[in-house]
């Protein structure tokens, strides 16, 4: 029962990244970017102490180069890219679209780095895929415009780059804590050389807390208490128990955002979420 808690908490906290972040940026209440360096920022601090205070109990600080410069480059494209796309995008459409690209994007490493794929993969991958198609079809109420759609897909092929980087990390939250502060500097010059957006807003108060609580709590610890679960999950389990992300950032956009769900919306969903489902039982279903 402990177990199923606590993986409870840690999905709640990734559909309230979505939440959250739809709530600032497409509420006015902040810019897009500075939204994301300030959920960049507030998460790199708690992932810092989170560190900072194992080490001081003899744990590992630093946990070596390998996978640093994917894993920073990828956590900006996701961070930059997630923010932006929410300022038409609904939560749980959102959240829907960052997961499925997240899944083909580490699909096709896979296949790229030629791994062994299973059928049941390949066919997991497309159902996802044909999700995706389906929820940013022409004509989708969904989806406001193609672009935005597309930079929430730029959005999940960060993510997926940043998973693919950390695959073989032995240390995962250390891997993680260095790639957000590591992160910082690029992100600060990067802003620093991007001209003035025209969805730039002054930041309000609100805003900012939104962000700050999703970096350090709804990423920094969110992705704490999620490296600590997943060796008592498995592979298989963790796999679907990300499956109810979209749906409940989808709940949390009805409730506290007023967004509605459509039948487009449920249909993607159930493509993306099954083709997923299929792929990550495939381990269970071949040692049986």
């Amino acid at each position: 029962m402990r177990l199923f808690l606590l993986t409870a908490v840690a999905m709640l906290a990734f559909a309230a990244n979505s939440v959250l972040n739809r709530m600032a940026v497409g509420g006015g209440l902040i810019d897009p970017l500075g939204f994301a360096v300030i959920r960049l920022l507030a998460g790199a601090g708690m992932l810092g102490v989170l560190v900072g205070l194992r080490a001081l109990r003899g744990g590992a600080f630093w946990p070596g180069w390998s996978g640093r410069g994917a894993g920073v480059l990828g956590l900006l494209v996701y961070l930059f890219a997630f923010s932006v796309a929410y300022l038409t995008l609904d939560a749980g459409v959102g959240a829907l679209i960052l997961f499925g690209a997240v899944q083909v994007t580490m699909f096709a490493g896979a296949v790229i780095g030629r791994e062994a794929v299973p059928p049941r993969r390949w066919l997991g991958a497309g159902l996802a895929f044909a999700g995706l198609v389906v929820l940013m079809a022409p004509g989708s109420a969904a989806v406001p415009s193609v672009q935005a759609g597309v930079t929430m897909a730029v959005a999940g092929i960060g993510w997926g780059i940043y998973s693919l980087a950390g695959r073989k990390a032995k240390d995962a939250l250390g891997a993680t804590a260095w790639n957000f502060v590591l992160a910082v500097p690029v992100a600060f010059l990067l802003v620093l050389a991007l001209p003035v957006s025209p969805e730039a807003m002054p930041a309000e108060a609100r805003g900012i807390w939104l962000a700050v609580l999703s970096g350090a709590v709804t990423s920094g610890l969110g992705y704490a208490l999620w490296y600590g679960l997943v060796p008592s999950l498995g592979a298989a389990r963790a796999g679907v128990a990300q499956l109810t992300v979209p749906l409940i950032a989808a709940a949390g956009g009805a409730l506290l955002i007023g967004e509605g769900v459509g039948l487009r919306f449920a249909i993607a969903a159930a493509l993306v979420l099954g083709g997923v489902g299929l792929a990550s039982f495939q381990k269970v279903l071949t040692k049986r």
